[in-house]
């Protein structure tokens, strides 16, 4: 693998620090699924589904409230 110039990692660290939300978002989404892949169990992944069921629930009855809003 090629070395970052010092342009490239200062444009990486100026990115990183101005877009932490997203990197927070990608780094759980990738924590979520190596948990699943490597690690769940039957009766984890049983109580993810109940999660992912509640959750998108709760997206959709939102996502039907703003949309009633336009």
């Amino acid at each position: 693998m090629a070395k970052l110039t010092e342009a490239k990692k200062e444009a990486n660290k100026k990115w990183n620090q101005k877009n932490k939300e997203r990197m927070n978002y990608l780094a759980a989404r990738s924590q979520a699924k190596r948990f699943v892949n490597k690690f769940a169990t039957l009766e984890d992944l049983d109580n993810l589904e109940k999660i992912i069921a509640e959750k998108r629930n709760e997206l959709e009855n939102n996502s039907d409230v703003e949309n009633h809003m336009d």
